[in-house]
């Protein structure tokens, strides 16, 4: 039996949205539900993959089916396509599984020609609203189908608005709508070379096609990289019969959420616009009215499309995210989606819906993404700062948090001032899909036009970016990069705040102040914790920074990186003095000078542990990282550390490696320099029998980390040196303490041989960075240079530096953890990479079977709801 391809929306459901795409099967449930739905059918993911496996061509089977389907919505519409006595028009909508909000693209309208735009306006008795229509798809079909610029159409529009002296585009009549039709098509013809098609069919397959194509546009690749889908799903073409919100004014459209996206209170939110069609309020062109006005409009259409936003939401048992139109006062659903919304209302639609019993908290915890926790580990506005900060405007708060930076004017400069480490605020007229790279590189997104649900406010709102849109006050001039404000000129040099929380607008820069786990965040948090099987630790070279995961929840400390501690004033002389020495007796004054220094950060960062397990890593770079390249700093140094310029350079020439990643560092350094290890063993051993002396109730088991093991002598080499230090200092101080000795498999003959590796080792970190740079055989410092060729050509959809190759590295790990316990069954395994805050890494660590994940301070509670989540989906 040949595969089908196609399926009207009546043939589907919401379980099957793998096929559907996420779209194509909320509309199939909807219309089970027996919601009013237009007619219409669905063209499948399976389809997408079909086109770019066949040289990006839709094959005769596909398109035959297309008719098929086509001739059945005809049958079901009572209308026929490209017929001018009872026109049937569809819109022609992109559905991934995943929701991507604005990323791909839409052609509505379509079926119109000359003849059949004149038969719809007969047949409505209403020919402005035909040619506002026919007007609409040539723009969107030369835009999203042919890659004309959209902006020669809005400067015609603008042109002839002028011409009239009217702002609106409602203003403007039939005549007005027939030139701009005209326009158009000249304009079309001549940049194509090409009269506009006119066969409705031939227009619909080339539709189909432009849909599938934008499946793989720069925002859309962006956006699926950014959310981990993966470019193999493909997306689905939703084919619907026309409903039309711009036959008057008695006709309109908008988007409602079944709940505050930006608070989460629990009331019906949304914007709708009188005589338009859906891009008008997402487009931000136009300023919507809030949905309830409906109400005193049209108070029957009102009242269904409440009863049906709570069917909505208690059958998908989520905030639903909905678009409808209205026409002829007769209501159409078009969209239902779980709708996109800030961290803070997620966490509080959340924690109300397990009280109003909607939710348990399993499938609470499993409906707020991980990732998005991100936007309240940073900092808001500090109260004081703000009673004398000036406002300059206000806007809508469509993306709550606090935001202060550089004004920039365009994606570009926000993405190029960001990787020169400024803070930005990006300032536009409108955004579009194309500025989602300078979004995500903002602090903040200011916004002339749109409402709380225009293109700025859904995609900021989903990243969790602060965000302040229809701003009508300001007058942008994006070329000039400039805008003003009630007498106030701003430009790139400026500093600007935005309060997301009150669409307040600022004319400088607001000091911040950190944030905190409070409220339903605490609540929230409590039960991830009831519920998740791995223990959450964090990476932390401070005692600033293991105080602030402590305060976010962090279990321990599984990496603290010792060479981290010695760069600032003193200790980088004492420690170059300890690399130019020529005997162990120069070697050891000059780490006599590091001791104390070294002792007292680990108790500082012990007591900022409150007794939690602490790993510490002995030192790891290679040498050279802490000697000067300079001429000057070489003179400088040799100054100070009495010695010839010559001998200087001669150490430094010495000590240089062809590859230094893989030269002499972590344990080998120990090897060569036993003094080191010693130095480093009594620190951790003094500093843990100074703070248990001052707080007894603390315990503190001191977990030492010899780093870069590939052989079980290494390990025990070092360890023994280790052993002989530490046992000395506990026998001479008369104390009891506890300590551990483990290593770091960051070697991949380590993690094959991690059987043998674990005779000497009481636990196994996995070292993720460098695993993974050495099972791939990339530099990660220089992979960067050539990896986006990777994406570009599909040969990576991602990051192995971001996210954890399962395949590869994680066999390793896998095989690691299984051989370490073969030897030693209570051998404590963890995980310290960059990984250890990937939610999808994090789940496969609870998988392979590991103890604890450890990671940055602010992905802590970001570890902890994945881990979570990775234990109730793998029940």
């Amino acid at each position: 039996m040949a595969k089908k391809y196609v399926y009207n929306f009546h043939e589907g459901n919401g379980s099957m949205r793998e096929l559907l795409g996420g779209k194509g099967a909320n509309l199939a449930e909807m219309m089970n539900l027996g919601m009013p739905v237009p007619y219409g059918f669905t063209v499948t993911t399976e389809a997408c993959n079909q086109y770019y496996a066949d040289d990006e061509k839709i094959s005769v089977g596909i398109i035959a089916e297309i008719m098929n389907h086509l001739r059945d919505l005809e049958e079901e519409s009572g209308k026929e396509f490209g017929s001018p006595e009872n026109p049937l028009l569809v819109s022609v909508r992109s559905g991934a599984r995943a929701s991507m909000p604005g990323m791909m693209d839409t052609i509505l309208n379509l079926g119109l020609n000359d003849e059949v735009v004149e038969g719809l306006a007969t047949l409505t008795n209403n020919p402005r609203f035909a040619y506002d229509s026919y007007r609409r798809f040539i723009q969107m079909f030369a835009d999203v189908v042919m890659g004309l610029s959209k902006a020669k159409f809005e400067t015609v529009i603008d042109e002839i608005k002028e011409a009239k002296h009217v702002k609106l585009d409602t203003e403007l009549d039939t005549d007005d709508l027939k030139l701009m039709v005209k326009k158009f098509k000249e304009f079309y013809h001549e940049q194509l070379h090409d009269d506009f098609p006119t066969d409705p069919k031939e227009q619909l397959i080339l539709a189909v096609e432009a849909v599938f194509k934008s499946w793989e546009n720069p925002r859309a690749q962006y956006y699926r990289k950014m959310n981990d889908i993966p470019s193999s799903w493909g997306t689905a073409v939703n084919v619907q019969m026309m409903v039309f919100g711009n036959m008057g004014e008695t006709s309109g459209t908008g988007v409602a959420f079944t709940r505050n996206p930006a608070t989460g209170e629990n009331k019906l939110y949304g914007e709708f616009l009188m005589n338009a069609q859906g891009e008008d309020v997402v487009a931000g062109i136009r300023t919507p009215q809030t949905i309830d006005h409906l109400k005193d409009i049209m108070p029957k259409a009102y009242e269904q499309f409440v009863d049906i936003t709570k069917k909505l939401e208690n059958h998908y048992k989520d905030m639903q995210d909905m678009e409808f139109t209205i026409e002829n006062e007769k209501l159409f659903m078009l969209q239902t989606r779980n709708g996109k919304r800030t961290a803070s209302a997620a966490l509080k639609i959340a924690c109300d819906m397990v009280a109003e019993g909607l939710l348990t908290k399993e499938e609470a915890i499993l409906n707020v993404d991980p990732s998005q926790l991100d936007a309240l580990l940073h900092p808001t506005f500090d109260g004081a700062a703000l009673k004398d900060a000036q406002v300059i405007t206000r806007g809508l708060p469509a993306s709550p948090g606090a935001a202060t930076g550089k004004v920039v004017f365009n994606a570009e400069d926000a993405k190029r001032a960001a990787n020169a480490g400024h803070r930005v605020v990006l300032v536009r007229l409108e955004t579009s899909p194309e500025d989602i790279e300078g979004m995500a590189a903002a602090q903040g997104v200011l916004t002339v036009r749109g409402g709380m649900t225009s293109h700025a406010a859904v995609v900021a709102r989903g990243m969790g970016t602060c965000c302040v849109s229809g701003c009508g006050d300001i007058k942008v001039n994006e070329e000039e990069k400039y805008f003003t404000v009630n007498g106030l000129k701003f430009t790139e040099n400026d500093y600007i705040s935005l309060d997301g929380s009150t669409g307040n607008v600022y004319g400088e820069e607001v000091r911040t102040v950190p944030a905190k786990i409070v409220g339903d965040f605490e609540t929230f948090m409590s039960w991830a914790d009831e519920f998740r099987k791995l223990k959450v630790r964090t990476n932390a070279d401070t005692p600033r920074d293991a105080k602030k995961a402590y305060e976010f929840g962090a279990e321990g400390i599984g990496l603290v990186r010792t060479e981290h501690m010695f760069f600032d004033g003193d200790r980088i002389k004492a420690i170059r003095e300890m690399i130019v020495s020529k005997t162990v007796e120069q070697r050891e004054k000059a780490l006599a000078k590091l001791l104390p220094m070294q002792r007292g950060d680990f108790e500082k960062i012990y007591e900022a542990m409150h007794g939690l397990p602490v790993t510490i890593r002995y030192l790891d770079p290679p040498l050279h990282e802490f000697l000067p390249t300079e001429e000057e700093d070489i003179i400088a140094l040799a100054n100070e550390m009495n010695m010839g310029v010559a001998d200087l350079k001669t150490v430094i020439s010495n000590l240089h490696e062809f590859n230094p990643m893989m030269g002499h560092r972590g344990c080998r350094l120990a090897i060569s320099y036993p003094e080191i290890a010693k130095m480093q063993t009594q620190a951790v051993i003094e500093a843990a029998i100074n703070v248990n002396e001052r707080k007894p109730h603390y315990h503190i088991v001191p977990e030492i980390m010899i780093p870069l093991v590939g052989d079980k002598n290494e390990l025990a080499y070092v360890k023994k040196i280790v052993k002989e230090t530490a046992d000395q200092i506990i026998a001479d101080k008369g104390v009891e303490l506890t300590y551990k000795v483990g290593t770091m498999i960051e070697i991949p003959r380590a993690a094959v041989l991690a059987d043998e590796i674990a005779e000497e080792a009481e636990f196994f970190s996995f070292g993720t960075n460098d695993l993974t740079q050495m099972t791939y055989g990339f530099s990660r410092d220089d992979a960067g240079s050539f990896l986006q060729d990777y994406y570009d050509k599909k040969v990576y959809e991602q990051d192995p530096f971001a996210r954890l190759d399962q395949k590869g590295v994680g066999k390793l790990v896998k095989m690691a953890a299984t051989l370490g316990r073969q030897t030693r069954p209570d051998i404590k395994l963890g995980i310290c990479g960059e990984h250890g805050g990937d939610p999808s890494s994090i789940e496969f660590c609870h998988k392979v079977g590991l103890d604890y994940v450890s990671c940055s301070p602010f992905r802590v509670p970001i570890a902890r709801l994945a881990a979570a989540q990775a234990a109730i989906r793998n029940k």
